[in-house]
């Protein structure tokens, strides 16, 4: 990392301060890869470089032998291309923590209104969403959602990076017009053309070597052979004319080779670098744009159409939206969408005298260099960071549109509870907004891209002895009948907890019964009064074999605390037993959503009242927004700008594995209290019931930062959070609820019933407002 550190002090400190600089550093994310083919991005971003330091950060190569890490490749003086390195076999889930940690560590000491990020993918927001730099650019180059092997989600990423982006760039007239009621501050930039480079071609005196031999006519096509080319409109023109000669130029991604043409005048040359391209058009008598008309088309920007006419070379095309405008109706392009006509309009060409077309076609890209397209870009750029400076902070559409009457934080259950009962029983209008890209809080789940059902967060099992809470939510979802079982890895034996009559028969080969086992257990029980810790309430119940065996292991890992300076809620949770029930909860409703948590979420949250906001930090808005009471269910110290002090919390890493098997362990979760750095193991198919040939298992790791997931029960921490409660309780039309805002661990139908009955209080307080407000203009009026 030291060299990363290196890179960053040659631009550190240009920028201290933000108010009378710009940024200096540019950092780009980009599913392409800087070497593949040479378009758009590398264009464009090779001209920014005269103006910013450019980080071009590539999609990870699975290489690395030994820690994760970032390699920095120079391309020119202030342009480096970013590579990630990760060891082969990693999961998706992994390799986006390793995304997020790399990037931390690389931006560590950069001051942030020094940095403009500059997306190509909204994937990569899994790993850069959390982070704020002084402007954000969406340069949208296509619809990725539309192209093969998508990555699932897309539409949802794009969808939070709309409203994180401060600035957007469409690739084409088309895409804009797709996209332009999505954003207020989004402009179209068509394809455009290094004109000098590609007129070498009208120059070129000998053809390159393989291409050489292919006599004429040739008619030909340089790009990615990918979904949207049309393999069968080759192969048909080639069978129409099979003294024509079609020289093929690139890549074969995402489709199989062998579905190419293998005809004897179908010639492809492989791939060929951006210098040698116009060696090759020189000798074509017609280029092609053989796109197939699909989804994968329908927004595409051909770069190749003005690069060929530059060349010299007329140009067929297939009904492209934005090569018919302007390219089709200027008549400077043919557009045919059969082999026949395709052939009928390479035959007119071929007879075409080129001193009267080519004075047009030079006339036409006169003012379509990527030179000007760059400086029409910074301008745009230029006047948002103003804008930006002027206001303070990014300008949201729809904290300029509404006036709500609750603004909540957060859309986890807490949230999103409220905001539903608020807008469908009280027929408030809510906002909601939430820092994360997604809603449901820590019960998101998705499928992975194995279509699997995983929760991103780890397992969330719901269990609840409330008929209202599961009434209540069975209003959004069908439900799957699931009881949950565990298992303890003690001593090379996979046992039952909590402890039950089977776990003690099996573990110290026994033979018990019910009236048994309670002797034994007193037997071993060390009585203690009072019960403080969480130590005292398992000793105290099993004795210290079983509390060493079971129990110390997993909570010192899960805390970095002993049992004994914890308290005793901790391990209260978990009961024993003396009869040979093995499930996990004993509550009258056990069940999972039948589709899971987040379309849930989504059914709960549709209501026409509510409006979301994702990826927005609430400090974000908290001015822009009009709206006459807030919700909070954030971290209370969070709140106050940690006045007193952070309360502490402990995390979870987790680590997802999909593997080639259709089942992993014999139940859903599996602990182990006392081996390795892992507390359990879930596997997401026994919860879920889902059917699949492969399977994901999810490892959780506690760590001491990251998420806030478990406020330490501590008496000092108690203290600190009434210091917190106390300045809470003094504000007005603010409510602090569910775990983070009241420093508790709550289970989800803990949190779902406080939400119903917060919900009774507030509007039994909006009525008292009202009704004392009706009895001052009674008053008024009389008086």
């Amino acid at each position: 990392m030291e060299v990363i550190n290196g890179i960053l002090k040659n631009n550190h400190g240009t920028n201290n301060d933000s108010q009378s600089h710009s940024p200096s550093t540019l950092i780009c994310f980009s599913h392409l890869r800087w070497d593949f083919v040479y378009q758009r991005p590398q264009h464009l971003l090779s001209r920014f470089a005269t103006m910013f330091t450019v980080f071009f950060v590539e999609e990870p190569f699975h290489d690395a032998t030994g820690e994760p890490s970032l390699s920095f490749t120079p391309k020119s003086e202030n342009l480096w291309i970013v590579r990630p390195h990760i060891q082969a076999g990693t999961s998706h889930e992994e390799t986006e923590r390793i995304q997020k940690n790399l990037l931390d560590r690389f931006l560590k000491n950069k001051n942030f209104d020094d940095l403009i990020f500059w997306y190509y993918t909204p994937m990569a927001l899994t790993f850069s969403g959390h982070l704020k730099p002084a402007l954000t650019i969406y340069d949208c180059m296509d619809e990725l959602s539309n192209f093969k092997n998508a990555p699932p989600g897309l539409k949802e990423f794009e969808d939070s990076l709309l409203k994180k982006a401060d600035i957007v760039f469409t690739g084409g007239q088309s895409l804009y017009d797709f996209k332009k009621d999505r954003h207020q501050n989004i402009y179209p930039f068509p394809s455009s053309i290094d004109k000098k480079h590609f007129e070498q071609a009208r120059h070129v005196r000998e053809e390159p070597i393989d291409q050489r031999h292919i006599a004429g006519p040739k008619l030909g096509f340089y790009g990615v052979i990918d979904e949207r080319f049309d393999i069968e409109l080759i192969r048909n023109m080639a069978i129409l004319k099979p003294d024509w000669n079609f020289i093929l130029l690139g890549p074969v991604v995402k489709i199989d080779p062998s579905s190419l043409p293998e005809m004897a005048n179908v010639h492809l040359l492989g791939s060929k670098c951006y210098d040698e391209l116009p060696n090759y058009v020189s000798g074509w008598d017609v280029a092609l744009i053989p796109f197939a008309i699909n989804d994968s088309t329908r927004f595409i920007s051909p770069t190749k159409t003005p690069e060929y006419l530059a060349c010299g070379v007329p140009v067929v095309s297939t009904p492209i939206r934005d090569v018919i405008n302007p390219y089709g109706e200027k008549g400077i392009v043919k557009i045919a969408s059969t082999a026949e006509e395709f052939v009928a309009a390479a035959e007119q060409y071929m007879k075409m005298d080129k001193t009267k077309w080519l004075p047009e076609v030079d006339e036409f890209l006169a003012d379509k260099s990527w030179s000007s397209t760059f400086m029409e870009m910074m301008k745009k750029v230029n006047s948002t960071l103003s804008a930006l400076k002027r206001s303070h902070s990014v300008t949201r559409p729809a904290s300029a549109k509404y006036t709500y009457d609750f603004l909540i934080v957060g859309a986890g259950f807490a949230g999103s509870v409220l905001a539903e009962r608020l807008a469908s029983a009280g027929n408030k209008k809510v906002l909601i907004i939430d820092k994360r890209n997604h809603i449901g809080g820590n019960a998101y789940d998705y499928y992975n891209e194995d279509g699997i059902l995983v929760h991103k967060y780890g397992p969330h099992i719901f269990h609840t002895n409330s008929a209202d809470v599961f009434n209540y939510l069975s209003k959004f979802t069908a439900w799957r009948n699931y009881q949950h079982k565990v298992l303890a890895n003690v001593d090379g034996q996979l046992l039952p907890i909590p402890i039950n009559l089977n776990t003690i028969n099996k573990y110290y080969g026994l033979n018990l019964n019910g009236l048994e086992v309670e002797e034994f257990l007193a037997s071993r029980a060390e009585k203690t009064y009072p019960v403080k810790t969480s130590e005292d309430v398992v000793v105290s119940k099993v004795g210290r074999e079983l509390y060493e065996k079971f129990f110390r292991g997993y909570t010192r890992k899960q805390w970095d605390l002993d049992p004994s300076e914890l308290d005793a809620s901790v391990t209260a949770r978990v009961p024993t037993r003396t009869n040979k029930d093995d499930r996990y909860f004993t509550d009258t409703y056990q069940a999972m959503p039948s589709h899971g948590y987040t379309k849930l979420f989504e059914k709960m949250l549709s209501h026409p009242n509510i409006k979301i906001m994702l990826n927005t930090d609430y400090e974000e808005v908290m001015d822009e927004v009009k709206y006459r009471k807030l919700i909070f269910t954030g971290p209370v110290d969070e709140f106050f700008n940690y006045k007193y002090g952070k309360l502490p919390y402990r995390s979870l890493r987790f680590k997802l594995e999909t593997l080639e098997t259709p089942r992993f362990q014999e139940t859903g979760t599996i602990n182990y209290p006392n081996d390795y750095g892992f507390t359990r193991i879930s596997e997401f198919k026994h919860l879920t019931g889902q059917k699949h040939d492969k399977t994901t298992v999810v490892y959780e790791y506690p760590e001491a930062t990251g998420d806030p997931y478990y406020p330490v029960p501590r008496a000092e921490n108690e203290i600190l959070y009434k210091k917190y409660a106390a300045l809470a309780n003094q504000l007005t039309n603010t409510y602090f609820f569910g775990r983070l805002a009241t420093y508790r661990y709550y289970n989800m139908d803990q949190v779902v019933a406080q939400a119903l009955t917060t919900f009774k209080k507030i509007m039994q307080s909006e009525l008292s407002t009202k009704l004392h407000t009706d009895e001052e203009l009674i008053f008024e009026k009389q008086h």
